[in-house]
């Protein structure tokens, strides 16, 4: 199978939660002692170009990560092992209705719906596991009408991506085209209709990933 066409063979999105000591910080949360994570649905899935919808009366914030696609099947998975079960890289976000997710942690309930909009996954295209030789020293950033909102690299994670992959796969298998996204790093902010955001993945200054996705406003399909 090939992993080019992750996001349509692909049945997972794994997101880990606050893997960024700063990140955790600015939203008011525990630094984890952990990985955890949730899931998101493959439907959230965009490409480059096409938009983000901002549903009605949500204060969407974007999230920028760094994607892992996963080579092939495996649990139980040892961190010393991780690497063989990396099948590539892209660069991606985690958008979040951040209000409905505040109101449902309020009440103790799960968060899936603030994350799992339709729209809310844009993800580029595939990088190969051999253009990224340093999975723990890759930049990313982030822009919104060309002032920098976010902007970290992944030596900052506090689970490096072996960790994260001996967690995830000791509670569930992993199979080839699944993306566990590694959390993002501080600067996390609204995005609203008629902003374009812009985010680059790069090694020692070279672009692997440059992604652009306008936001609109969401319109209900007819109900059938």
């Amino acid at each position: 199978m090939s992993l080019h066409n992750f996001i349509n063979t692909g049945r997972t999105i794994i997101a880990i939660g606050r893997n960024y000591s700063e990140h955790a910080k600015e939203l008011g949360n525990a630094v984890p002692t952990s990985p955890f994570f949730f899931l998101k649905p493959t439907s959230s899935y965009i490409t480059n170009g096409q938009s983000i919808e901002i549903p009605e009366n949500a204060e969407v914030h974007h999230e920028l990560e760094m994607a892992v696609i996963i080579g092939k099947e495996g649990r139980d998975i040892a961190a010393k092992n991780a690497d063989e079960y990396i099948g590539g890289y892209a660069l991606a976000l985690d958008m979040t209705a951040r209000n409905f997710q505040q109101v449902a942690k309020n009440k103790g309930m799960p968060w899936t719906a603030s994350k799992g909009y339709d729209t809310f996954t844009p993800i580029g295209d595939f990088i190969p596991k051999e253009d990224i030789p340093d999975y723990n020293n890759i930049d990313l950033s982030l822009e919104i009408g060309g002032v920098v909102k976010q902007k970290g690299n992944t030596k900052d994670m506090i689970f490096d991506i072996p960790a994260l992959i001996e967690n995830v796969s000791s509670i569930m298998r992993l199979q080839p085209g699944d993306v566990i996204l590694t959390g993002t790093p501080s600067g996390v902010g609204p995005v609203k209709a008629g902003e374009t955001i812009t985010c680059e993945l790069s090694v020692n200054g070279r672009v692997l990933s440059h992604l652009q996705f306008p936001a609109v406003d969401r319109v209900k399909s007819a109900k059938h």
